[in-house]
C-alpha cells in the first residue's frame, strides 16, 4: 500500500504538467491564429484558400482529363471590365451534344456553342472557396447538370483561382461572376434562361448578382444557394471546426472580445442583408449534415425572403425591464397572428429518407427551402433529389 502512494504521489505532478504544458500550446496557438487572421492579408488567403490550387497540375485545355466527354468543353477566357482573365469552361447539355456525331471535332463546343445559348437553358456556376473549376467534385456536379438538367454550364475561376489572374476579393468575385453572366449575353443566351447557381462562398457571390440585376430589371431564370451563409460575421460566430469545436467561444469568455476582433473582418458578404432584392425564384438548399456551415443560415435565409410578406410585429424596447404588460400583450398577439399567415402561406412537403421541402408563394414570387438528410458540405447539389427540386422548379429538362 504505501509503495502504491509513493507511485501515486510520484507520476500524478508529471502527468499534470504535461497536460498544462498541452493546453498552454493550444492556447498560444490559438491566440497566434486570432491574432494572425486580422492581418489582411493573412485572413484573404483563409477565406477564400485560393493558394490551394487543386487539383495539382490542372490541365484546363484539356477538360478531358478530368472526366469531361471529348470535345463536349470550351476552354477559354473572360475579360473583366478592370482587366483580369477569367479561366472558364462552357460545357454542352447533354441533348446537345449527343445530337453531335461522336467523337465529335475537339473544337466541338466552341463552334456549337451559340446555338447551345440560344436553345437551351444554362448554368452559371459560381463555386466555392479553395480549388479550382477542374476539381473532382466540382466536375461531378457539372456532369450531372448537363445530363439530368439537360443544361449547359458555365463555369468560371474568380480572380486569384486556377489560370485566373489577380487576387480576391469581395467586390471583385462580384464583378467576375457579372462578367461571366455578361459574356453568356453577348453570346446568344437570353436573361430568361440563365440559371444563377452558388455554392458555399459562391452563394454569397450568386446573391449579390443576383440582387445586381433585379435591380436592374433584368428577369432571369431563378437563383440557387447551395449550403449558403448568412453572413461572414454570422459565419465566424457559428464556425465549428468538424462540428466539434467552436471557434469563437474562447474569445466570447471576454467580454465584448468576439465583436471587437469582428471589426477587424475585411470581408463582410452579407447576404442576409441583401436577399430581400432579389426578384426572381429562389431555391436553398442545405444538408443537415453540413459540418462546415449550419443549416441554421438557411433557416434565417429563407425567413428573411418571406418575411415582406407577412405581418409585422411591432419591436419592443431593447431594455427588458421597460416593457409593459399591454406591450408584452400586444407583441404576443402580433406573433401568433404572423405565425398562423406563415403556416398558411407555407407547403410542406416531406420525402422519406431524403428531406423536407417548403415552398412559399406570393405575389408571383416562389422561395423553397429544401433541407436533405444527407449531402454534408459539398455534396448536397450531387444528390438526384436536390437536382430533381432544381428541375420542377425551373422547368429545365
Amino acid at each position: 500500500m504505501i509503495m502504491t502512494v509513493k507511485s501515486v504521489d510520484i507520476v500524478n505532478p508529471g502527468i499534470l504538467s504535461r497536460v498544462r504544458t498541452f493546453f498552454a500550446v493550444l492556447g498560444g496557438a490559438y491566440v497566434l491564429v486570432v491574432l494572425l487572421i486580422t492581418i489582411p492579408s493573412v485572413q484573404s488567403h483563409l477565406i477564400y484558400m485560393h493558394g490551394l490550387k487543386l487539383p495539382l497540375n490542372a490541365r484546363f485545355d484539356a477538360p478531358e482529363r478530368h472526366g469531361l466527354a471529348p470535345g463536349k468543353t470550351f476552354n477559354f477566357k473572360i475579360t473583366t471590365p478592370d482587366n483580369y482573365t477569367l479561366g472558364a469552361w462552357f460545357i454542352l447539355s447533354d441533348d446537345h451534344y449527343h445530337s453531335l456525331p461522336f467523337p465529335p471535332s475537339p473544337l466541338a463546343a466552341e463552334a456549337h456553342l451559340s446555338e447551345a445559348l440560344r436553345t437551351r437553358s444554362t448554368m452559371l456556376f459560381l463555386h466555392g472557396n479553395t480549388a479550382t473549376r477542374a476539381v473532382p467534385g466540382r466536375v461531378q456536379y457539372y456532369s450531372a447538370f448537363v445530363s439530368r438538367l439537360q443544361t449547359n454550364v458555365l463555369a468560371i475561376d474568380y480572380r486569384g483561382f486556377g489560370d485566373s489572374s489577380g487576387s480576391p476579393s469581395e467586390r471583385g468575385l462580384t464583378t467576375d461572376a457579372r462578367a461571366a453572366f455578361d459574356w453568356l449575353i453577348s453570346n446568344g443566351a437570353t436573361p430568361e434562361d440563365v440559371l444563377i447557381v452558388g455554392h458555399s462562398l459562391g452563394t454569397a457571390v450568386a446573391s449579390s448578382l443576383a440582387v445586381s440585376l433585379s435591380e436592374e430589371s433584368t428577369r432571369f431564370k431563378g437563383l440557387v444557394l447551395m449550403s449558403p451563409f448568412t453572413s461572414m460575421h454570422t459565419l465566424v460566430d457559428t464556425y465549428s471546426i468538424l462540428g466539434l469545436f467552436p471557434v469563437m467561444r474562447p474569445l466570447t469568455m471576454v467580454p465584448r472580445a468576439a465583436e471587437l476582433y469582428k471589426t477587424f473582418l475585411q470581408h463582410k458578404f452579407d447576404t442576409l442583408s441583401i436577399i430581400t432584392r432579389v426578384k426572381v425564384p429562389v431555391l436553398i438548399v442545405h444538408a443537415e449534415d453540413d459540418l462546415d456551415i449550419s443549416h441554421t443560415h438557411s433557416d434565417a435565409l429563407f425567413d428573411a425572403l418571406i418575411d415582406p410578406f407577412l405581418p409585422s410585429v411591432d419591436p419592443l424596447p431593447r431594455d427588458p425591464g421597460s416593457w409593459t404588460k399591454e406591450q408584452l400583450n400586444v407583441s404576443q398577439t402580433q406573433m401568433a397572428t404572423k405565425r398562423v399567415a406563415r403556416e398558411g402561406l407555407l407547403v410542406r412537403t416531406e420525402m422519406p429518407h431524403f428531406g423536407v421541402m417548403d415552398t412559399f408563394a406570393a405575389s408571383n414570387e416562389t422561395i423553397v427551402l429544401l433541407k436533405t438528410l444527407t449531402g454534408a458540405h459539398n455534396d448536397v447539389g450531387a444528390l438526384e433529389g436536390t437536382q430533381e427540386v432544381m428541375r420542377t422548379l425551373f422547368s429545365l429538362a
